[in-house]
């Protein structure tokens, strides 16, 4: 009897131990830390790896597993952040032992699409580079991109599902990272930071068009007058 009345009061308002709770919030808090200590390690491995490599447009990708080693440590830098919010749902949802299979799963669909751009990218000229990043902004402005990023902001069933979501979403911003220079840290860090604020923001419109129209416009430059945008030559 005095047992389930120290148990009652170490109840909190729901009736669920405070202990309980507790342990709970202190487990969640742990998975935060994980997922963005992992991508604070992959951005110095990033940085580490890619640095000397960009060649802007006529950037080599180098061997599959090298470029499969680099494009893994930068997805993980770039999204894990973004998905903070995601993990802490899901650890809500299905416990802290749910969260390395979802991050696993999430970073593992993002690994797959460095298999597509393996296969797809080339040393490219500049206008190859500008007619990319107009695709890019035009994509912004549609339906299928507001649908996935809301989709990247709502879905916390399985790191697949998620995984796929957010690349429905980023997959304009990425094709430009790839089009202007893959191994460019500053395009890396610009892109990284874009795709963060549409994963924790809610869409703002106005802000949602200036951002199509710059990409959109950068494009325009770029096959206009390359010479403008710093990076897209390889150094001298």
């Amino acid at each position: 009897m005095e047992a389930a009345v120290n148990n009652m009061a170490a109840a909190g308002p729901g009736g669920r131990p405070t202990a309980l709770a507790g342990a709970g919030s202190a487990a969640t808090a742990a998975a935060l830390a994980a997922t963005l200590g992992l991508a604070a390690a992959c951005w110095v491995v990033s940085v580490w790896q890619m640095t000397g490599m960009n060649m802007g447009t006529a950037t080599s990708l180098g061997s599959f597993g090298f470029f499969i080693a680099v494009w893994a440590a930068m997805m993980a830098a770039m999204m894990l952040p973004g998905a903070a919010p995601a993990t802490l749902r899901r650890a809500q949802a299905g416990g802290v032992r749910a969260v390395p299979l979802f991050v696993g799963a999430y970073l593992a669909v993002w690994a797959l699409a460095g298999v597509l751009v393996y296969v797809v990218d080339r040393p490219h000229g500049t206008l190859v580079a500008g007619v990319v990043t107009i695709a890019a902004g035009i994509y912004e402005f549609t339906p299928l991109k507001r649908y996935y990023r809301r989709r990247c902001q709502e879905t916390t069933s399985s790191g697949l599902g998620f995984g796929l979501c957010c690349i429905g979403s980023s997959v304009g911003l990425m094709a430009v990272l790839v089009a202007l220079g893959v191994m460019s840290i500053p395009w890396m860090v610009v892109i990284a930071v874009i795709v963060l604020a549409q994963k924790l923001l809610p869409p703002i419109p106005a802000v949602d068009v200036l951002l199509a129209l710059a990409i959109t416009g950068l494009g325009v430059l770029i096959v206009v007058s390359p010479a403008m945008v710093p990076g897209l030559a390889p150094p001298m």
